[in-house]
């Protein structure tokens, strides 16, 4: 059993604010070996691997998802690394299935910035317990992190979300969100309204973790100096209310098709091998 890394003020932190950041928790074996990966999943997509932008200087933003499957680097990590176990203890639940592995990298004095959004209204399952780990494997400056809205994740109100679909100009990953959606109102301007929100970022070294739960607002990650480039290896984490869910109005990355193959359906807990419980207290 991995050794768990969390205090009680971590615990609490992310109950309250809906994120934390944890310092030197993943040793320098594990980065080097996710960079590997990362590395050559980019030099070979997976059939979910996205351009999300390029600027006229050819500075470009990418994206990929669920490699794990694939390469032994990031299946080792989700099974072998104290993450799971992290994890669980924040979420304070019983055990702990792994949703999917994302990654984004930027190249250097790339400006390109996540627009915030929140993860929950894209996935294909829903439930307050759950944990996104943001884990830099390059330095990150505090300018050009990951940034969350502490304690919206708490916030009653519900979203109407970003299509990234859109934004990116790629058709597989509609998500509309639209006028007829019942009790959804227009997503607030956080960029445009900076001081009213508590938003929080970090300066971080390879080996620190934000966690963050999936219905805190978050976004950023962009505004890199000239030289500075941006790797980062992300893992979703569910507890005991996350449930399967198909949405109307579509998601992002859609798990419709991987879910029903393996016999998943609405009001199903996440299992069999694309799912699988990692953790258990």
């Amino acid at each position: 059993m991995p050794e768990i890394l969390v205090t009680p003020h971590d615990i609490d932190t992310f109950s309250t604010d809906g994120v934390v950041c944890l310092r030197g928790v993943i040793d320098r074996g594990w980065i080097d070996r996710l960079l590997e990966g990362v590395e050559y999943t980019m030099e070979h997509p997976t059939p979910r691997g996205r351009l999300w932008n390029r600027d006229e200087q050819g500075r470009e933003s990418r994206y990929d998802s669920q490699a794990w499957t694939t390469r032994p680097e990031f299946r080792d990590f989700i099974f072998e690394s104290p993450l799971a176990g992290i994890a669980g203890e924040l979420m304070q639940s019983e055990r702990v299935n792994f949703f999917f592995d994302a990654m984004f990298t930027r190249t250097p004095g790339t400006q390109f910035r996540t627009p915030f959004h929140q993860d929950e209204p894209f996935w294909s399952i829903e439930g307050f317990q759950t944990v996104s780990s943001w884990m830099p494997l390059v330095p990150v400056a505090k300018a050009s992190c990951l940034e969350t809205v502490r304690g919206s994740h708490r916030w009653e109100q519900r979203f109407r979300q970003e299509n990234f679909g859109a934004l990116t100009g790629d058709e597989r990953d509609q998500v509309e969100f639209d006028d007829a959606d019942d009790g959804l109102v227009d997503f607030p301007d956080i960029e445009g309204n900076r001081d009213k929100y508590d938003i929080a970022s970090w300066d971080m070294e390879p080996g620190d973790v934000i966690c963050f739960n999936a219905r805190i607002i978050h976004g950023g990650s962009g505004n890199l100096p000239e030289g500075s480039e941006l790797k980062v290896f992300n893992t979703k984490w569910a507890g005991d209310d996350a449930r399967v869910i198909f949405r109307d109005t579509g998601m992002d990355p859609d798990h419709t098709e991987a879910m029903t193959s393996v016999g998943l359906a609405p009001g199903d807990r996440l299992g069999t091998e694309l799912y699988p419980e990692v953790w258990r207290r």
